[in-house]
């Protein structure tokens, strides 16, 4: 069963979020918070939540306050922030600091499910009109990637190796002996860091360049170039 977490003090968008859950995963069990201070109550008491989905403005939040203290306290939850500001400025600051996703309050009910269903898989959703740093400079050049991939750790660099081979999240946690969900954490931390966004886009992306060997292969089956059949 997926465990969600709504993060509102608006009762109609509560509701409006929990009905966008439910279209997809009909079974899922939703906790909501009226406040950070909530948030963490609830989280201490079910840790096994499956996506937190966080309004930007509350009672005891200012900007990203209360994301930061939801980072700080539960560093591996996927935590989506849900906003009226539309302000490109804004998204890139949401996923520089580590936002599984930005989901506009304007979006339609059938466009939340998906973009739900995109950070529950591991990929970063973002607004439609968004346009990454890189690309809005011109220079998402393979050089530009290629110092990027610098900054994967050696863990993040095997997932990374697998995605491109072809393996889907359940295969990477068998191959690498993780859980699934610390997958599906490092899919979100690997596609935030090459400014991606998406599974398929990093799938296109590095294909056209060479991955860096990791530093450290211990405990890591992909050194022995078997191929995913």
């Amino acid at each position: 069963m997926t465990r969600f977490l709504i993060i509102d003090d608006h009762p109609l968008f509560r509701e409006a979020l929990g009905n966008a859950v439910r279209l997809a995963h009909p079974g899922a069990e939703i906790f909501e918070a009226l406040s950070i201070a909530d948030a963490l109550t609830t989280l201490a008491l079910e840790p096994d939540i499956d996506l937190a989905l966080l309004d930007l403005t509350l009672p005891d939040a200012v900007g990203f306050s209360g994301f930061q203290r939801l980072r700080a306290a539960h560093p591996r939850l996927p935590v989506a922030i849900v906003s009226s500001d539309e302000d490109q400025n804004v998204v890139r600051e949401a996923l520089s600091l580590g936002a599984a996703g930005y989901l506009p309050k304007s979006t339609s009910k059938r466009e939340l499910t998906s973009a739900i269903e995109r950070v529950l898989s591991g990929s970063v959703s973002v607004p439609k009109d968004f346009v990454p740093v890189a690309e809005r400079h011109g220079n998402g050049s393979s050089r530009a990637l290629q110092a990027r991939l610098e900054e994967l750790t050696p863990q993040q660099l095997r997932v990374l190796d697998l995605i491109r081979r072809g393996y889907q999240n359940r295969e990477i946690a068998g191959e690498l002996q993780l859980a699934e969900s610390t997958v599906k954490a490092h899919i979100t931390e690997i596609l935030r860091k090459l400014r991606l966004f998406s599974r398929n886009k990093a799938v296109i992306e590095i294909g056209k360049i060479a991955l860096p060997v990791p530093a450290d292969r211990q405990g890591s089956r992909t050194a022995s170039g078997r191929k995913h059949s």
